[in-house]
């Protein structure tokens, strides 16, 4: 039975790796950052509009009622706490990069979340952020968003080869790709070895 032999690998082999298992969710892509620039600069600006016409209204801080603005109900503390989310949101765009993707799939992440845990609250006494169903079904479109805003180009089993983050992942494919094939030299046809200039060596009499 043949036997294996397992390549041997230096400490510098070891840490090259370590290096590429840390870094492979971190290269950098102008195009898909301004993808996630725009993503985060759109739900950010709407939140922190949001917000900012929650507190021009005057709405008690913890009313349960609360009121309406731009279609959604809101109180104090959801105005509040929407200009910070939007705040954090703008900053991802003007950051952009890995950083805007990373935020986007986070907080996309939790609104979903905060729509599950709010829509159990809605018929009971505890409501904090005076929800009801349009401000689920919002944080359910806006976690959506978001998240198909980080993740765009970056989760995904079939990116092409030019994608930089399948070329962090699969370091050695792509330089393998990018390394010029040697052209083969064509071999040489009978008949023509000897001759010097495509001519035919003449014959003496």
């Amino acid at each position: 039975m043949a036997a294996h032999v397992l390549p041997h690998r230096t400490p510098s082999d070891k840490r090259n790796r370590s290096r590429v298992v840390l870094d492979e969710h971190l290269p950098v892509d102008h195009r898909l950052s301004l993808l996630y620039r725009i993503g985060a600069g759109l739900m950010g600006a709407f939140l922190v509009v949001f917000g900012v016409l929650g507190l021009v209204d005057k709405i008690g801080f913890f009313s349960t009622e609360g009121a309406t603005v731009v279609g959604l109900n809101t109180n104090g503390t959801l105005s509040v706490l929407s200009i910070c989310v939007g705040a954090l949101l703008l900053f991802g765009m003007v950051k952009g990069g890995n950083f805007a993707s990373t935020l986007n799939m986070v907080l996309g992440i939790l609104f979903i979340a905060s729509g599950f845990v709010n829509l159990a609250l809605l018929d009971s006494s505890f409501n904090p952020f005076a929800f009801k169903i349009q401000n689920v079904l919002f944080s359910f479109l806006v976690g959506l968003l978001l998240m198909f805003f980080g993740m765009y180009g970056r989760v995904s089993s079939t990116l092409p080869h030019d994608n930089p983050y399948w070329r962090a992942r699969h370091p050695q494919e792509a330089q393998a790709e990018q390394t010029p094939r040697a052209t083969p030299t064509p071999p040489a046809t009978p008949g023509t070895a000897g001759t010097t200039g495509g001519s035919e060596p003449k014959q003496s009499p």
